[in-house]
């Protein structure tokens, strides 16, 4: 292992408080991924961590919450003159004829400013690639971003850098909430769920066949990001429901009374609901609280301000031909749609367990006993 080349991680700003918990988050995952990796240290705001191979452990790292960057770097002492002189070499190293860079600079800078060494380091790139033609872009308009963290004892300058999922870290807020699958909405309210700390339990409800199988393609994407090894699922067949908004609001309340019946079987606290205020109507989403609270459980909802940020976390994950869907029923209106008395419905219930793998939707869908 190079000691001096490593996988730093940068937290986000949720997980600035819960270091030593993203560290043990870090192990786990490189471990159910089989990768070796030697020491983990903190160094100021920063976890390094010493890899054979920097590409598998940092791709295998962003699939954590609570991370905001992931980068592998060479890591030299903080001092002016060296930062400088590296981020020249690597940067020529990396940079092509024409491109544009950009060199940004972070941390806790010894003796000078951090943007004299922005300035510095921009100066000695431009002198050294003038045959390449390779010139200082923007902020927002570059082909290279060129990054430095510069720690109280050490500086490390970024050979390549991967954007991290944010939210705070995976598991943290000690308490287990259940979520439903059933369409793309309710996958995002899933993925956010865990954002937010909570270990969760997923369930699926479908309609038919080919329902099933879409939502299992969905659910594939969420499985690497929940931590774990080995996974149970709880699906449960439904009957069919329309598109219009009286179903709509009718599906949504079945689903809440199979979420606490599993909550219930499996003691666990927290209900997360799909039914965000600003989509469903307020009186609705109250009663679906007030049932849950009836039963001496707490009903979470992640979606209850809907911005950018989630969409963009869904395609980060591989559900970009999902958005366009996403993006259709945020603009349902149901303010006004009543819902209809309920009445009890029995579903068809199964619970599979398996380990993760390359392929998990043939794995669940052999489990289900279901042809594709």
């Amino acid at each position: 292992m190079k000691e001096d080349t490593l996988v730093v991680v940068y937290p986000s700003l949720f997980a600035e408080n819960k270091i030593n918990q993203l560290i043990e988050n870090i192990k786990k995952i490189l471990k159910i991924k089989n990768l070796r990796f030697g020491k983990i240290t903190k160094d100021d705001f920063l976890i390094c961590v010493q890899a054979d191979d920097p590409v598998f452990v940092s791709s295998a790292i962003a699939l954590l919450f609570g991370v905001k960057q992931i980068v592998i770097a060479k890591k030299i002492k903080n001092d002016f003159k060296t930062i400088v002189s590296q981020v020249s070499e690597i940067g020529s190293n990396l940079l092509l004829k024409g491109e544009k860079f950009y060199v940004k600079a972070d941390g806790h800078a010894k003796g000078f400013v951090i943007k004299d060494l922005e300035l510095a380091a921009t100066s000695a790139l431009i002198q050294k690639n003038q045959k390449i033609s390779a010139k200082p872009g923007t902020e927002l308009k570059y082909d290279k971003l060129l990054q430095i963290y510069v720690t109280k004892l050490n500086a490390y300058v970024c050979i390549f850098v991967d954007k991290g999922l944010g939210g705070t870290v995976n598991n943290s807020q000690l308490h287990k909430s259940i979520c439903c699958v059933t369409d793309e909405f309710s996958a995002v309210n899933c993925l956010e769920t865990i954002k937010q700390g909570f270990e969760t339990k997923l369930l699926v409800c479908y309609e038919t066949r080919e329902n099933v199988i879409h939502l299992v393609k969905i659910i594939e994407k969420i499985l690497p990001r929940m931590l774990r090894s080995e996974i149970e699922l709880e699906f449960h067949k439904i009957s069919k429901f329309g598109k219009n908004s009286e179903d709509v609001l009718s599906k949504n309340a079945l689903i809440t009374n199979i979420l606490i019946k599993s909550a219930k079987e499996n003691k666990i606290s927290h209900i997360s609901l799909a039914t965000s205020p600003l989509i469903f109507p307020s009186t609705y989403v109250e009663t679906l609280q007030k049932r849950i609270f009836s039963v001496g459980m707490i009903p979470h909802i992640p979606l209850s301000g809907i911005d950018s940020e989630i969409l963009k976390n869904a395609k980060e994950i591989g559900m970009e031909k999902y958005i366009s869907k996403i993006e259709k029923f945020q603009k349902t209106n149901l303010t006004k749609s009543k819902l209809k008395p309920s009445k009890n419905e029995k579903t068809m219930k199964k619970i599979i367990k398996f380990k993760l793998g390359p392929n998990n939707v043939h794995t669940i869908l052999d489990s289900l006993e279901i042809e594709h």
